[in-house]
């Protein structure tokens, strides 16, 4: 067990160590969550925020950081294709640890990276007057966790079977855009048509999202109006998924690797 433990925080190590030295990247993910919360969610509040009955700028505060620790996690997991192409895994695999902690070990590091952005994420909401009591805070962390952790095994099943780094540069982008909207980051989904009600059930983003703002409106006069599902229901999905996304995910990785 210390072994695995040991291998699951070398790896995550790892990959702070590069953000680190990558601070463009930390900049770059910081900017657009801050435009997407100040611009558009002070316009949708300017706009809508009357008829709607409650405050489109902590509406889009609390889907943006969900889809933030999300998407960031599942991007960093990109990284093991790097590795791959760089036969870095072939030497990490051949070690005598679990390919659960293998991955584990990335997830967490992808986890630890997105954090600062979260950090950041949550001081511009402050400034921007978002109610945010100790409470809301300890619950969004709770529920930033949960999303970043589902993100990575999202991302794992998604980019284990792509050829080259390349490739999932190209294909991520159409995998996740649609997500923003099917997942109610900036508009309502409580009504839609049932196409678009059936993609919206199926993506994976839609859950870390409910989650987050089933914590941070729990107990509030704006709850039944931003929450799609009780919190204990979209914490069973997301366990669910998470798991099935872990072992198949793993399996296609690992599968790929011994075939190069």
């Amino acid at each position: 067990m210390g072994r695995e433990l040991n291998a699951a925080l070398m790896l995550a190590q790892r990959d702070v160590t590069k953000l680190l030295r990558d601070r463009a990247r930390l900049v770059a993910e910081l900017v657009f969550p801050v435009i997407f919360i100040g611009i558009l969610g002070g316009s949708l509040q300017a706009n809508l925020g009357a008829a709607a009955g409650y405050d489109f700028v902590a509406f889009t505060f609390t889907g943006v950081l969900a889809m933030t620790l999300f998407q960031t996690t599942a991007q960093g997991i990109i990284s093991l294709i790097e590795d791959r192409e760089n036969d870095f895994a072939q030497e990490i695999f051949v070690s005598p640890i679990s390919r659960y902690t293998i991955v584990g070990g990335k997830i967490l590091g992808e986890t630890l990276v997105a954090t600062p952005v979260a950090v950041g994420i949550v001081a511009f909401a402050v400034v921007l007057g978002v109610p945010l009591t100790v409470e809301r805070i300890a619950a969004i962390a709770v529920a930033g966790l949960v999303a970043a952790f589902f993100g990575g095994s999202f991302g794992l099943l998604v980019l284990s079977n792509l050829p080259n780094r390349r490739a999932a540069q190209n294909i991520f982008p159409f995998v996740m855009l649609p997500q923003y909207f099917l997942a109610g980051i900036f508009n309502p989904i409580a009504i839609l048509p049932w196409y678009l009600d059936i993609a919206s059930h199926i993506s994976p983003m839609r859950y870390a999202v409910d989650l987050m703002r089933g914590l941070f409106y729990r107990g509030s006069a704006e709850y039944d109006k931003v929450v799609l599902q009780p919190p204990t229901t979209v914490f069973a999905i997301i366990a669910a998924a998470f798991v099935g996304f872990m072992v198949v995910g793993t399996a296609l990785f690992v599968r790929k690797d011994r075939e190069r």
